[in-house]
């Protein structure tokens, strides 16, 4: 994978297309994400093997859960700091998101919550913000908001 500014596509547009005979290239922005400008070929490639294997491990799932389950959480070991009943609710949404994008074609709700469980399993590794976040709340700081007023 090449990385160059965008601007250099604006710019010099017969440099950057015969770079992608090789790799695929990331064109950076700086006031938005990135672009990946890649083959179609290399995509087709790549979007069929991913699918391939997200249904294989569907049809693992549908046979045998539990043994799916285990070989998924062998993938992200950050899973381990998740206590153990968060760790069967991560792997569980996961693999049901996962199997849904094998399905559709959509991942991004799996990218998503493999970010938000990743970020997660982060926090428990700081004891002292997984009291904080736990609770108690204190409510003597809240208190009862009235309904606004129609505007006149």
């Amino acid at each position: 994978m090449k990385s160059l500014p965008f601007s250099e596509l604006i710019r010099k547009q017969t440099s950057v297309f015969p770079l992608l005979a090789d790799s695929d290239v990331t064109l950076e922005r700086r006031d938005a994400e990135n672009v990946v400008l890649i083959r179609d070929e290399r995509y087709q490639a790549m979007d069929g093997a991913l699918r391939i294997a997200a249904r294989s491990l569907a049809l693992v799932a549908k046979a045998n859960r539990q043994m799916a389950e285990e070989v998924f959480a062998e993938e992200l070991p950050w899973l381990t700091w998740l206590p153990a009943e968060h760790r069967t609710e991560a792997v569980r949404e996961l693999l049901d998101d996962l199997v849904a994008g094998a399905d559709t074609g959509f991942y991004l709700p799996f990218q998503r919550n493999l970010v938000a469980w990743k970020h997660t399993a982060q926090i428990y590794t700081d004891p002292a913000l997984v009291r904080e976040l736990s609770g108690p709340f204190e409510r003597t700081n809240h208190g009862e908001i009235g309904r606004p007023k129609a505007a006149e």
